[in-house]
C-alpha cells in the first residue's frame, strides 16, 4: 500500500473513532435534550409561559394563579393524563383559567410533548 493511501486510511479511522466518541446511542441523550427544550418552551413568555401562573424549580418571577408544579409524577402517575390536561384543561374544569395549549394550537404537538417531558420531571 502506498504511503498516501495509508495516510488516508489513518485519517478516516481517526475520524470514525472521533465521531464514535461524540455520537450517542438513540434515546440516551435525547431525553435530556427534549426535557431541556421543554423547559425552554415552558419558560418562554411567548410560548408556554407556564411561569405566568405556576411556581416551579429554576423559575424566575412565577405567578401564583395555578398550583406549584412539584411532585408531578405522583400527581399524574399516567403521563398521558398530564398531557391531556395541558392539551385542553377545560375538559376536566370548564371554568379553568389555564389556556388549552394544544386545542388552540398555542403549542405544536412536538412542543407540547417536550413541555410534558419537562414538567413530568418536576
Amino acid at each position: 500500500m502506498r504511503k498516501s493511501a495509508k495516510s488516508t486510511l489513518a485519517i478516516a479511522g481517526t475520524l470514525v473513532l472521533v465521531m464514535g466518541i461524540f455520537s450517542v446511542a438513540p434515546g440516551v441523550a435525547s431525553a435530556e435534550s427534549t426535557e431541556d427544550e421543554g423547559k425552554a418552551i415552558a419558560f418562554d413568555r411567548k410560548k408556554g409561559n407556564c411561569l405566568a401562573c405556576h411556581k416551579m424549580a429554576d423559575g424566575k418571577s412565577p405567578g401564583n394563579v395555578g398550583p406549584a408544579l412539584v411532585n408531578m409524577k405522583a400527581r399524574f402517575p399516567d403521563k398521558k393524563a398530564m398531557r391531556d390536561q395541558i392539551w385542553d384543561p377545560t375538559v376536566r374544569n370548564p371554568n379553568t383559567m389555564m389556556p388549552p395549549f394544544g386545542k388552540h394550537k398555542i403549542l405544536t404537538e412536538k412542543e407540547l410533548d417536550k413541555v410534558v417531558d419537562f414538567v413530568y420531571t418536576l
